[in-house]
């Protein structure tokens, strides 16, 4: 192994480490929930949603490259490609995605006491937004539709976001 082959593998690895939380498992390429990781982006459908996290009122960010592991050199068909919080569903097949499926890419929890890493204290409680309106029902449920907006405050009094509105023509 050559010596800029060994430096690249480290920095991956500590690449890899700094951005998994712990006990977060990230998929290295193996099929996710049925969600496959291939050589190109699907082009069957695609489309945008926007995912914002707050943790006791501060920002949680969804990571650039979720879904596309750095040492498999794949696309799952859900996945970032900037750190703004827009997921990416790029699939071969015609078929409904769920913001279950794009955590469990992302190799992160969710539910409504632990989104992320982000975790409820005693009595406080998660509030869910999608499209500006309060969601009642389990956040892994939630059908990622095109400019699909999503916003968790996970323990803070919950305000209701302002709508997201930097698609940038995707």
């Amino acid at each position: 192994m050559l010596v800029t082959d060994r430096i690249f593998l480290a920095v991956a690895l500590l690449a890899a480490a700094w951005i998994a939380p712990a006990g977060a498992t990230i998929p290295t390429g193996q099929a996710v929930d049925g969600i496959h990781c291939d050589q190109m982006e699907g082009n069957v459908l695609h489309i945008h949603q926007h995912l914002a996290i707050f943790d006791h009122g501060k920002s949680v960010g969804v990571p650039e490259d979720v879904g596309r592991p750095l040492m498999s050199g794949c696309f799952y068909w859900l996945h970032t490609h900037t750190p703004d919080g827009i997921i990416h569903v790029e699939s071969p097949t015609m078929r409904a995605y769920t913001l279950g499926e794009f955590f469990a890419v992302w190799g992160q929890p969710l539910s409504r006491s632990d989104v992320a890493g982000a975790k409820l204290r005693p009595g406080e409680r998660t509030t869910v937004w999608v499209d500006g309106n309060v969601y009642a029902g389990d956040p892994r449920k939630i059908e990622l539709t095109q400019h699909l907006d999503v916003t968790i405050d996970v323990g803070a009094p919950a305000k209701k976001p302002a709508p997201f509105t930097a698609w940038n023509g995707q």
